[in-house]
This record gives structure tokens, C-alpha cells and sequence, in this order.
């Protein structure tokens, strides 16, 4: 009997659609630096009974009966989270990553008070004080910037702070290929009296590999998904250090307090109890040579690429992530981009650059990773192939420009997506995607 038998039973429709994504994504390369693949342990852990509990509140403080076992999941996540981490209070509750953001908002700010994070078309998060977002609805944000050469401008956030008196900093990235600066982030946040907060979230499991440096030890908050590097479930961790409960000793109950009541209700405990799954996982030896066969794959990926042809945004890579600048072909290249990956079997996101020439909507990069690849079983000589491959696909999109009259976009790219679908250059590397996926199966055990 399937994993899935009773779906496929009570709900074909979705069992069909369930089993179409699974072929998807053991027949294409998942290159999206945010996706991964968990175990089946985690998956299972996910899928469980735990699911039917409401359990708000925290072990040994719940609003409801008959959470025995599930403080026991909880706690176990908890105490795995603060081994791993090397951090004294660790909650694991945030359904995701923004909501974990927001959170230590609460915990830290009152409303109009002063944040700053990397501006997002230069790869910053929404959360970290974007327009668009609700932390520019509440917050006075002040974004820096990366410079030409596509690193973090330590010299202009520490202007902007001193002359902003921020009351939080924001050091995290999604969209940066470098390595973080902590300790220099640390040193401005101390200096003008804000909390730092390091949002991990792309890089956590390379942190616990060793393969990026730990923020621990100069952040006051630490925030993170427990998917993309971490290889687990969607789910979100903040974390205090003890730099955060030496400049505040209330910090860790203002962080609870913000999470339960101040934006969520129950916990996920299918989600918690695969966290702990996921964390125990990331414990063990052989996760450390993965995190750090995620950055030498990248590295690997960027030098195919530039070898190629293919332009990066700052030259390369310091982590799991590349940003592919498509100006050469024309502002908002990166939305044909996409597509003409995706129609090659290779699945990235489009994505703004440093110095953005469009618009979020339209933008001229595009952003690839390496874990997924990295827990294929893919090292460096398909890293190499894969680089050859990109580059051939980004040549089709040479004879397409992204109109100026936005009302003929939609039509436009219509009839781009149409064109693509019969291209016979992008079939031949979808082929070779294929055949390559197939020397790295994916779940070869799970039968639907």
C-alpha cells in the first residue's frame, strides 16, 4: 500500500496533483537557493497524528488539557535547537520565518522607532523593512546597500546608524551570495545602542556545518526557517543569545510573549515534531560534509557559469546561493530567464539585482542555489555540466526584450511562453537535465 493510499482513495484529484509534483521535482534540478528535500523521517514526522492537537501556550503553560507528550515534542525540539545553536533560550513556535521576524519587532520596538536592513533589490528580505511590507507600515525603516562590487557597505550602514539611532538592526539576506558580516554589524549596533537580530534563514544549516560563520556570539536575536539549508520542515526559530539577555534579561519572555499572544494561536506540532527530527538530523557528522559540499558546489556552479558567459553578481559566491545579472540581454531579462529554465527542466526564481534597472515584478536576475542538487548526491562535475547548461538556456532568450509599455507586457510574454514551449534547443537540455536526474534519484523509496 501507497504512502498516500488513502488519498488516492478519498481525493483522486489531489493524489494526481500530489503525484505530478513528485515526478517534477525527481526529474528536474531544484535550484530555488530556498527549497530543499527533507528525509522521509521528517516528512512522516510532519505528516503525524500530532497534527490533531491544539497545545497553545508553552510546556508546563498551556490554555488546554492533554499535552503530556506534546510538551515532551516541544521541549526536545527546544533543548535541540539551544545544543545545536549554542544559544540559552530557543523558541521554536513561528509558523515561518516572517512571522518569527515580526515577532521581535514586538519584542524590541513600539511603533514609528527606527530599523534598518539591506535594501531588498540589493537582496534583503521584506521583513527586514521593505516598502511593501508591514515592517515599513509601523517601523521608520532606514535600508543600506551593497556597493558596486556587490558587498554589504559596512561604511554606509554605519553613517545611516549613527545618524538614525536605530532601535533594531537587521544583519540576514535572501538574496546576498556572500558571507554575513557579524561581527562588523555587531560592532555598529553597539555603538549606537540597537539590538542586532541575524536572520539565518538561508544560511542556518550551513552555520551549524561550519561552513558559514556562526552570528551567536554577536547577535542579541537570532532568527531562522528550519527548511532551505536546515533541510527540514517549513517552519521558523528564534533564538536569544546571551548578548541579548545581557543587554535585556526579559528579552527571551518578550520574544514568547510576542510570539503567543501577540501573533499566533496554536502551535504546529506535526511541524515541531519534525523540527526536532530535522535538528537531530543536522547533528549528526555527515551533516557537516554537506553543508560544506552545498558552498563547494556553488562555488563550482559559479565558475561553470562564468566560464560560460554567465555574469554573477559580485563574481561568485561565499555560500549556497548565486545571482545571475541578465542586464546584457535587457532590463527584466530575469523574468524570461526563468522561464526558459524552467522549460529546460531547471527550476530558479527571477529576482532583482544590486542597481535594480526594472522592477521587483519585472527584475533583471536570477536567483539559483545548491542545496536541493547538494542532497541529490551532486558534487562538483555535475555542478560544472549544470553551469553549461544555464548558460545554453539564458541564449534563448536573445531574441526577446521586456516591452516599455507595461500594458504589453501580459501579452508579450504570452506569447514568449508559448514560443518557448516548442523550442527545440531548450528540449534538448531538458533531455539532459533528465538523464542526469535520473543517475541521482530522488525518493526512490516512496511508492504513491
Amino acid at each position: 500500500m501507497g504512502v498516500l493510499a488513502e488519498i488516492e482513495k478519498n481525493d483522486p484529484e489531489v493524489y494526481g496533483y500530489i503525484k505530478e509534483e513528485l515526478l517534477r521535482q525527481q526529474e528536474g534540478l531544484e535550484m530555488i537557493p530556498s527549497e530543499n528535500f527533507t528525509s522521509m523521517a521528517v516528512m512522516q514526522a510532519s505528516g503525524s497524528i500530532l497534527t490533531n492537537k491544539y497545545s497553545e501556550g508553552y510546556p508546563g503553560r498551556r490554555y488546554y488539557g492533554g499535552n503530556e507528550y506534546i510538551d515532551k515534542v516541544e521541549s526536545l525540539a527546544i533543548e535541540r535547537a539551544k545544543s545545536l545553536f549554542g544559544v540559552p533560550h530557543a523558541n521554536v513556535q513561528a509558523y515561518s520565518g516572517s512571522p518569527a521576524n515580526l515577532a521581535v519587532y514586538l519584542a524590541t520596538c513600539e511603533n514609528n522607532d527606527p530599523i534598518m536592513g539591506l535594501y531588498l533589490y540589493d537582496g534583503g528580505h521584506l521583513t527586514h523593512g521593505w516598502k511593501l511590507s508591514i515592517t515599513s507600515r509601523f517601523f521608520k525603516s532606514v535600508p543600506y546597500h551593497v556597493k558596486p562590487d556587490g558587498y554589504i557597505d559596512i561604511d554606509e550602514a554605519r553613517k545611516l546608524a549613527n545618524e538614525n539611532k536605530p532601535k533594531l538592526i537587521w544583519i540576514g539576506a535572501t538574496a546576498y551570495p556572500r558571507q554575513l558580516p557579524f561581527k562588523e554589524f555587531a560592532a555598529i549596533a553597539d555603538e549606537v545602542g540597537a539590538y542586532l537580530a541575524a536572520d539565518i534563514a538561508h544560511v542556518a544549516g550551513l552555520v551549524l556545518a561550519g561552513a558559514h560563520e556562526s552570528p551567536v556570539k554577536y547577535a542579541h536575536i537570532v532568527t531562522t526557517t528550519t527548511h532551505k539549508t536546515l533541510r527540514g520542515p517549513r517552519g521558523g526559530l528564534i533564538m536569544v543569545t546571551q548578548k541579548g539577555l545581557d543587554k535585556d534579561p526579559d528579552l527571551a519572555q518578550k520574544i514568547d510573549k510576542a510570539i503567543i499572544p501577540g501573533f499566533q494561536g496554536g502551535p504546529h506540532n506535526h511541524q515541531t515534531a519534525a523540527i526536532a527530527v530535522a535538528l537531530k538530523e543536522a547533528a549528526k557528522p555527515e551533516f557537516r560534509e554537506y553543508g560544506h559540499q552545498i558552498v563547494r558546489n556553488a562555488k563550482a556552479l559559479a565558475e561553470g557559469l562564468m566560464a560560460n558567459g554567465v555574469k554573477l553578481v559580485s563574481n561568485g559566491t561565499d555560500n549556497h546561493l548565486l545571482l545571475a545579472d541578465l542586464t546584457t540581454f535587457g532590463p527584466g531579462a530575469g523574468v524570461f530567464g526563468q522561464d526558459v529554465l524552467e522549460a529546460a527542466g531547471v527550476t530558479a526564481n527571477k529576482n532583482t539585482i544590486p542597481g535594480e534597472p526594472s522592477s521587483p515584478f519585472y527584475p533583471s536576475g536570477v536567483r539559483m542555489g545548491t542545496p536541493a542538487l547538494t542532497t541529490r548526491g551532486m558534487k562538483e562535475p555535475e555542478m560544472k555540466a549544470i553551469g553549461g547548461i544555464i548558460a545554453e538556456a539564458f541564449n534563448e532568450i536573445k531574441p526577446y526584450s521586456l516591452p516599455k509599455d507595461k500594458d504589453e507586457r501580459t501579452e508579450y510574454l504570452k506569447r514568449f511562453r508559448e514560443e518557448i514551449r516548442q523550442n527545440k534547443k531548450l528540449a534538448e537540455l531538458r533531455t539532459k537535465v533528465r538523464q542526469m536526474c535520473k543517475q541521482f534519484p530522488l525518493y526512490p523509496e516512496m511508492v504513491l
